[in-house]
């Protein structure tokens, strides 16, 4: 039976080691790829920042999954499709920026978790599912399993309710963003203020 790609991060992670991650901002797939010869434990390519489209995405996915290396790409903000596009492509985790608040996250495990945490679209046709090689029930299991969500915490809105954030099933792991947070609490790139620290 056919099952989807472990995750090297999560299966590093759960055995108490530590995982390493390097950002990739040129699209060519060649720096993934050279980026995981190197022994990262993932690659992180990005949608916010970086003209990346699907295409340059799923080039690098293939390019570090040839090392078993783990892509982490940051999405962009907007319709649910932006959130699991990556997953279908077969990225390990995706990355949330500007997680306003607890409700903000509750969206974001709503549509990036299978039941029972969340209601992500079935879909087992595409490159993480191997393209319907492995069974229905097998794939929303091993995705809920195999599968993380990095939010962001880069605004000064969601710290009021942190705890809970962290506390929510389907959230994996929490980035702070001090550049945006600087800005947020009004001295930008000013990051000997205390309340960065």
């Amino acid at each position: 039976m056919f099952r989807m790609r472990e995750s090297r991060v999560l299966r590093k992670m759960r055995a108490g080691e530590v995982a390493t991650c390097i950002k990739l901002n040129l699209a060519d797939a060649r720096n993934a790829e050279l980026a995981a010869m190197c022994g990262f434990d993932c690659i992180w390519v990005d949608m916010e920042h970086v003209p990346n489209d699907m295409s340059d995405i799923e080039n690098a996915i293939r390019a570090a999954k040839i090392y078993d290396c783990d892509t982490l790409t940051r999405v962009e903000r907007g319709p649910y499709s932006n959130l699991i596009h990556p997953f279908e492509a077969d990225s390990a985790g995706i990355m949330v920026p500007h997680l306003m608040s607890l409700e903000d996250a509750k969206q974001v495990v709503y549509y990036t978790k299978f039941h029972p945490i969340g209601r992500r679209p079935i879909d087992g046709g595409n490159a993480d599912g191997k393209f319907c090689l492995v069974d229905g029930q097998e794939y929303v299991k091993q995705a809920n399993e195999q599968r993380f969500v990095v939010t962001q915490i880069e605004d000064p809105e969601p710290l009021a309710e942190l705890d809970e954030i962290c506390a929510l099933p389907g959230i994996d792991m929490i980035f702070f963003g001090p550049g945006d947070f600087s800005q947020g609490i009004g001295t930008p790139c000013d990051f000997s203020n205390p309340e960065i620290a």
